[in-house]
């Protein structure tokens, strides 16, 4: 069969190089591409020497946390052509590296996903780790926790990892984005004390109340969503914009937040570096911002006493 020129030009691509031999090679060799592409990172990785490990590891099937071992193993001839397919999609095609593993990481959890979910990342699953400390400390571990604008049903899986006693709520607007969630929640074994509820915000709840309310709603300016790297436009454009100051999602919340929270409840939202915008959007409320090891002021506090008005 005659292949078409478009065809060839595909073909071309996806040879690899024959230098390239070894993991080291193909290591070396897609940071390099990563760097001439000038691929955005943020969607789990922040530079292009851990993306490329990850990526490299993942297409040969070997430990994530090993890499020592096998940096001089040579590949053969299958290997180097997957390599060489994945390098394309991450250099060229700018797909995003965990849509082309189908997989992320936050810390030790490990989550499907793929283009009907945002990739996560999160600064309140930072926080998580250290049970919200110390704004949980006068409450005790919460009882009922709501997760809004779950995605992937991350955070909502990793509170009911780090509150083991706590039932959680997961909601979400968009039905595909549910079906990546429910798979997660039956990958951990948390079909049990994760249910997913599908709605706007805070319709599916009802009158339930919940001691901890946590979101990483949109949050996008429309300015920023216009500059978006081809990557980032890959992910869902509902799970990113929120109108001309990104605040559309994060006042419809703390508008409602109060009719759900339990006395003494807490309500974390993660507005990521739209500090200043948060502000003028809720001029009236007592903000805490809270820090994490890699941001300053990414997510804000209140509590239910904050929100009886």
């Amino acid at each position: 069969m005659k292949l078409k020129t478009s065809d060839k030009a595909s073909a071309k691509k996806t040879v690899p190089p024959e230098e390239l031999m070894s993991v080291r090679d193909w290591v070396r060799y897609m940071v390099s591409r990563m760097g001439a592409a000038e691929v955005a990172f943020g969607q789990g990785f922040v530079d292009a020497w851990d993306e490329a490990v990850y990526l490299v590891l993942h297409t040969l099937h070997l430990p994530l946390d090993r890499l020592e071992p096998f940096l001089d193993a040579a590949l053969t001839v299958d290997e180097c052509e997957r390599l060489m397919r994945v390098t394309e999609r991450r250099c060229e095609e700018r797909e995003p590296a965990a849509y082309i593993t189908g997989e992320a990481w936050l810390g030790p959890f490990r989550f499907r996903v793929d283009p009907r979910v945002i990739i996560p990342r999160s600064h309140i699953f930072e926080l998580m780790q250290d049970g919200f400390a110390p704004w949980l400390d006068d409450m005790g571990e919460p009882e009922r926790i709501l997760d809004l604008c779950t995605g992937s049903g991350c955070l909502a899986i990793a509170a009911a990892h780090f509150f083991q006693d706590a039932r959680v709520d997961a909601v979400d607007l968009s039905a595909d984005a549910l079906k990546v969630a429910q798979l997660n929640i039956h990958d951990h074994a948390l079909r049990d004390r994760v249910e997913v509820l599908h709605g706007d915000l805070f319709e599916p709840v009802a009158d339930r109340r919940y001691d901890l309310i946590i979101s990483n709603p949109p949050y996008v300016t429309e300015a920023a969503m216009a500059a978006l790297p081809d990557e980032f436009r890959r992910e869902p454009e509902m799970a990113l914009g929120a109108g001309a100051d990104g605040m559309d999602i994060v006042r419809r919340i703390v508008a409602e937040a109060g009719r759900h929270l339990n006395p003494g409840g807490l309500l974390l939202v993660e507005v990521g570096r739209n500090q200043a915008e948060t502000e003028a959007a809720l001029p009236d409320l007592p903000l805490v911002w809270l820090d994490t090891d890699s941001a300053t002021a990414p997510v804000f506090l209140l509590r239910a006493e904050d929100l009886e008005q």
